[in-house]
């Protein structure tokens, strides 16, 4: 599949986030502890999650996931991306160009409907609180994590089953630091307006359908937390608000790279490292520092490396 394309075109240029060679040895030990930061991070919440008989209940499961594609969703991109800045040559294959493609698509798509997961364990935790674990059962939490694979998947394929078809004959210069599917479709050696629409509105559908369900699901919470007493609705609060706050982080940047986008380049670059980078890095730091018990098992861990 795509053999013709990679005839005309084998190889990608990526420009990068710079051409200043000082920047870019800053850049490169700035990503390169972030990285490193954020792997490590995410295996801890993990593991913790998967070791510790507490932490055993579909809330927990569910940060497991999320923590999970996190960790992958900087590693599409990062790694490549630091090797790069000591690179003067930045460039990527054909086969390698679309496997970021579709491995970020895969993740993007795969994580908002993870959120949109964990929303609906909040919203029955809070709202229907005597059928809770009856409701979330762990074959039922099973089905939601696959469920939300699958329809991963199924976007990522959509997607890439039209990019590695299309005539890639002249450019090949990707203005970022990865192989961002609005910038490689722009490549194409063909009238990409028809394209370009199918692509915003896929993607457009996933996102927007999957807010919506966010919004319903808090919407439905803090009305239900107005209604309780003082100290349910402040643990409730909590819970939420770093639920929340994640979100914003996570649709933000993906709506205006995928759904709407800005065509700034700067802008772009900005949001793609956000994204990519960023995003992994502080949804673990979100929900430890706002969940008593993972904070509890982080210092377990420090005080068990001291001894």
């Amino acid at each position: 599949m795509g053999g013709e394309n990679q005839s005309a075109v084998s190889e990608f240029v990526l420009l990068g986030l710079c051409h200043s060679w000082n920047v870019q040895i800053l850049l490169f030990v700035i990503f390169l502890v972030l990285y490193l930061i954020i792997v490590p991070g995410n295996i801890v919440i993990v593991t913790s999650i998967i070791t510790d008989p507490h932490l055993h209940s579909p809330m927990y499961f569910l940060l497991a996931n999320l923590s999970f594609v996190d960790m992958w969703l900087s590693s599409i991109t990062t790694p490549k991306m630091i090797i790069d800045f000591l690179r003067e040559d930045k460039t990527i294959s054909f086969g390698g160009c679309m496997s970021q493609v579709f491995l970020a698509q895969l993740i993007a798509a795969l994580e908002m409907v993870l959120l949109v997961v964990m929303a609906y364990d909040r919203y029955v935790a809070i709202c229907k609180p005597l059928h809770y674990f009856t409701i979330m059962s762990l074959q039922k939490c099973i089905g939601l994590v696959v469920t939300a694979w699958t329809i991963g998947f199924v976007h990522a394929l959509s997607q890439v089953v039209v990019i590695v078809h299309l005539p890639f004959c002249g450019p090949r210069e990707v203005d970022s630091f990865f192989c961002d599917r609005p910038l490689v479709v722009k490549l194409a050696c063909m009238d990409r307006h028809n394209i370009e629409i199918f692509m915003n509105i896929n993607c457009g559908f996933v996102a927007i359908t999957s807010f919506v369900m966010l919004l319903i699901s808090y919407t439905h919470i803090l009305i239900t937390v107005s209604k309780s007493s003082k100290t349910g609705a402040s643990k409730a609060l909590s819970t939420c608000s770093a639920h929340i706050t994640v979100v914003v982080l996570f649709f933000g940047p993906c709506i205006f790279l995928y759904v709407w986008p800005l065509s700034i380049t700067w802008m772009d670059k900005f949001l793609a490292v956000f994204y990519s980078v960023f995003t992994p890095l502080l949804n673990p730091v979100i929900y430890t520092l706002r969940n008593k018990e993972m904070k509890n098992r982080f210092k377990s861990y420090c005080y068990g490396f001291q001894g």
